[in-house]
């Protein structure tokens, strides 16, 4: 997101990146960032924000949720056929992402809407903690794996092979479970795995922990990314967005100037300063994890 990205950014390649201290950037700002109040756009206001977050290099646009309305549905589909096949000065053509729920419909909409961009991406996602499997899904721990594990091989069915899980609240979640949750769906063909901190309560030290155990303990992780998600209620998004990329985070989800649901998410400007800041004055800052209190 510089003027040395053309000589820096590496291949894409789904479920790996080629150099171990580059880090994706995902912009949620089209989906979560309109949560926030006054933030409703029309489809052509997003696909203008969408040529914007392209010409600063961006890797990742998450455009919208297709089955949340029909004008959610056009900016996505608009965002694919223009952004989603236009390179920018370094060649680079960012991957753009319809973001669905379990379920068949929603898959097959998100897949409509996307699937006409160069590198079209889908982000199904469920719920992964017992307080929301139990009183929001309804569903039991075996349930919901094989829920997810069935979603991805219906979204790879229809032609998708770009596939981002992502397990809602993970970061009150079971480690045992998510350790077989992620295996399981990376075995289904998942490429990235989404970490949610969907509530904002985690400290920086307990996020970064939490994803290096998973880095430590999923099965099949080498083919996959770790992605996080931070929301800011207790104004720690950016630090734990931060701390995970130190224990192995490699796309982090941002949006401008931090809007979105609640307190918001992590700030696109805050997470991009930092890590530059940090590559420059140490290049192992990135890659020599040791989480507070080892």
């Amino acid at each position: 997101m510089n003027g040395s990205r053309s000589r820096s950014r590496p291949e894409y390649i789904l479920g790996n990146i080629p150099d171990p201290s580059y880090i994706r950037i995902l912009d949620t700002t089209l989906r979560d960032g309109e949560q926030a109040p006054g933030a409703a756009m029309t489809a052509e206001q997003k696909l203008q924000i969408a040529r914007q977050l392209a010409k600063l290099g961006v890797d990742v646009i998450e455009a919208g949720f297709p089955c949340a309305s029909q004008e959610d549905f056009n900016g996505v589909k608009m965002i694919a056929q223009e952004v989603g096949r236009k390179c920018e000065d370094d060649g680079y053509v960012p991957v753009i992402v319809a973001m669905c729920r379990c379920n068949e419909k929603d898959i097959r909409t998100a897949w409509e809407a996307v699937k006409e961009a160069k590198r079209p991406r889908l982000l199904p996602f469920i719920a992964t903690s017992p307080i929301h499997m139990e009183y929001k899904l309804r569903k039991t721990k075996e349930e919901v794996l094989q829920i997810a594990r069935t979603m991805v091989a219906f979204a790879r069915s229809l032609g998708c092979r770009d596939i981002q899980f992502g397990a809602e609240d993970a970061a009150r979640s079971d480690r045992e479970f998510l350790y077989q949750f992620f295996g399981d769906v990376i075995e289904a063909g998942a490429t990235t795995l989404g970490i949610g901190d969907t509530v904002g309560i985690t400290m920086p030290f307990e996020f970064g922990k939490l994803i290096a155990d998973i880095k430590a303990n999923t099965p099949g992780i080498e083919k996959a990314i770790i992605a996080v998600h931070c929301h800011n209620d207790l104004g720690h998004a950016t630090a734990n967005t931060i701390e995970a990329a130190r224990a192995g985070a490699r796309q982090l989800e941002v949006t401008i100037n931090g809007i979105g649901e609640r307190a918001g998410n992590a700030a696109l400007e805050e997470v991009r300063i930092i890590h530059l800041y940090f590559r420059q004055l140490n290049t192992s800052y990135f890659t020599n994890y040791k989480a507070f209190g080892d």
